[in-house]
């Protein structure tokens, strides 16, 4: 097989980028949508189990000023004012964020890991430069948003954003200060979009959500700041005029939520994450260990050879369960042996799909890809996902818990896979048969167990806890992405099937989170 350059990769996945955005959304943005209109406003949330938080008191919110004093009704004439001749653009700015905070900050999670998913190029030495957070602005800047690091970010702030809102949700019920537009008639009574429920506003859950998603994106994104700043600032400006809540409100749940981010920023801190790079010594190790074995020790393949993938990203410890059960529980049982006639017909097999491709095989590859320049694969579950809860008319707080429970779910079916994956090391089919040509670029990490699958198979279970009535859909979503990348050339039958597998076992473990966590 021809070897690729990191540079002919590169421009390869640039038009991969250009040929998927023709057939879908690349980023999975919504932006017509009517105002969030939930079902149930699930005023006991503030009940609800929490992930990192011991209790949703944990930290204090003063109780708000009496709506008859002159302060509040100040604030009340504020938000008159920001609706007073309001342009068609800050109307649209409403509407925007009207359609629900949670969604549109993970939109623009996933818009900022496409922009951030891009492998750096190689040292006049034949090196590769890694990023670094210390220095983020250098090249190669930090991150490279790479699948791992990606289900990591979308894990920690769904999370956090979860917690905040159920910490929200809690001082909601206990101050049950009203709306403004409910004080207030003469509020928003141009008809501008906001949700009119009977949800108190203090503290404003559209400001905790701000305060806990931008801090949390500073650190996993330390380029974007001025964005993710105009970001707050657009939603803050939106949720006032909309009538929604008043400058204490928003002060008080912007506070909640930045405080809430600490206790996870603290927790990413001592996860391991800053030891999953390695250094040459123990990559050279993981090819020992595998050849002592009697097994072909995977390779990169690209020209020079580049670093693998955070080969001891398997070691970052879980949401859903501790680390030793990544090891003794979920990490499957080993792949064929590399010598073994079961290698054989895997990889002619492999050979067989992409020596004879169908146009119904390329699109399938090509519509799962997610590689270079996208939101990868868990972004990809997350834009299902939220095209699904759209629909499903949700509060904001029922919002975050599936997303949460989602995402927590890919961030650990990624540590289950990567510790898998550098275990055995195992070559991918490309190196065991040189003459098969992939659709789209090669991974540069062992095959066995396939990402994609390990992914497709937690999302699907999850989803199809929340919404049964998907299930199947999700099931066979979860097969197509796996099957894609057998028909691709970049993974064995044995990679995929064991990966669906292992994924619903991790999938497993947020079902049982969702059934004691007093949502359902």
């Amino acid at each position: 097989m021809k070897k690729i350059s990191f540079l002919t990769f590169t421009l390869l996945a640039v038009l991969m980028v250009i040929q998927i955005s023709c057939s879908k959304n690349i980023e999975g943005r919504t932006d017509k949508l009517a105002a969030l209109s939930p079902a149930n406003i699930d005023l006991e949330a503030g009940k609800w189990k929490l992930v990192l938080l011991s209790r949703p008191d944990s930290f204090a919110v003063a109780a708000p000023a009496a709506i008859t004093l002159p302060g509040y009704i100040g604030e009340l004439n504020e938000v008159k004012g920001l609706q007073f001749n309001m342009t068609s653009v800050q109307k649209d700015n409403i509407r925007y964020w009207s359609a629900g905070s949670v969604l549109r900050w993970n939109e623009t999670m996933r818009d900022l890991v496409a922009k951030h998913n891009l492998p750096p190029y190689q040292n006049e030495d034949g090196t590769y430069p890694i990023p670094n957070s210390a220095n983020p602005f250098n090249y190669p800047q930090f991150p490279f948003s790479n699948p791992p690091f990606a289900a990591r970010a979308y894990a920690y702030v769904s999370a956090a954003q979860y917690d905040a809102l159920v910490a929200c949700w809690y001082y909601k019920k206990l101050y049950n200060r009203a709306a403004p537009y409910k004080v207030d008639s003469t509020i928003n009574a141009n008809s501008i979009m906001i949700n009119k429920t009977d949800l108190p506003s203090y503290p404003s859950e559209q400001a905790v959500l701000a305060g806990v998603t931008a801090e949390l994106m500073k650190a996993f994104f330390p380029t974007e700041i001025a964005e993710i700043n105009q970001k707050v600032d657009e939603a803050k400006t939106a949720t006032m005029a909309s009538g929604a809540c008043t400058r204490s409100d928003w002060t008080a749940g912007e506070s909640l939520g930045r405080q809430i981010a600490s206790v996870f920023s603290g927790r990413g801190r001592g996860d391991n994450t800053s030891k999953a790079v390695g250094t040459q010594v123990q990559w050279d190790s993981l090819a020992t260990a595998c050849s002592a074995k009697g097994e072909t020790p995977w390779i990169s393949l690209e020209i020079p050879h580049r670093n693998p993938m955070l080969p001891f990203f398997g070691n970052v410890k879980p949401f859903l369960f501790d680390s030793l059960t990544v090891v003794n529980v979920l990490r499957p049982g080993p792949p064929p042996s590399t010598g073994s006639d079961q290698m054989k017909k895997e990889t002619q097999e492999v050979a067989d799909y992409v020596k004879n491709p169908t146009r119904e095989n390329i699109d399938l590859v090509h519509f799962w890809a997610d590689g270079a320049g996208t939101y990868t694969p868990p972004g990809h579950w997350d834009a299902i996902a939220a095209e699904d809860f759209i629909l499903q008319n949700y509060s904001e707080v029922r919002w975050a818990r599936n997303m949460a429970l989602l995402n927590m779910s890919l961030m650990d079916a990624a540590i289950v896979c990567w510790n898998t994956k550098y275990f055995y090391f195992n070559p991918r089919p490309t190196q065991m048969d040189p003459s098969i040509k992939t659709i789209t670029g090669i991974p540069n990490f062992p095959s066995y167990i396939s990402g994609h699958s390990t992914f497709s198979g937690a999302a699907a279970e999850i989803l199809g806890h929340i919404i049964p009535s998907r299930a199947a859909d999700y099931n066979q979503m979860a097969s197509d992405a796996s099957l894609s990348r057998i028909v691709g050339g970049l993974h064995y039958r044995s990679d995929c099937s064991v990966g669906l597998e292992t994924g619903k076992k991790v999938g497993d473990y947020a079902i049982k989170r969702a059934m004691t966590d007093g949502a359902e």
